[in-house]
């Protein structure tokens, strides 16, 4: 990025303009969205101190995860619509149907 620049004058230079970078010695970190999990194993975390303001720098093998609790929910509801079932049998048949929504469907639906 600096080409043939000393790493330490890089860090004695960004001291004087106020930037400070510590790494973060994390096992893994997780990023929780409304929908799905995105989750950084292996990471490489930097955070900088710029002017009072912290950023954070993460890098690693992404993988993401859908949220299950929320999906779970929401086809909870989706079956307790198409069925005109309780909520308690429309989680009766999902956990009947191992988390399948159709199945579960089916199964109320006969």
């Amino acid at each position: 990025m600096f080409g043939n620049i000393d790493p330490k004058k890089i860090q004695s230079m960004m001291s004087k303009m106020g930037i400070k970078q510590e790494e973060i010695e994390a096992k893994r970190v997780v990023i929780e969205l409304e929908d799905k999990n995105i989750i950084i194993e292996n990471p490489s975390v930097i955070k900088i101190n710029m002017q009072g303001n912290e950023n954070f720098q993460i890098s690693g093998d992404i993988k993401e995860e859908m949220n299950s609790e929320k999906t779970k929910q929401e086809d909870i509801k989706t079956i307790m619509e198409r069925c005109s079932c309780s909520k308690e049998q429309a989680e009766l048949a999902y956990k009947k149907a191992d988390g399948d929504l159709a199945e579960a469907i089916i199964l109320l639906s006969s």
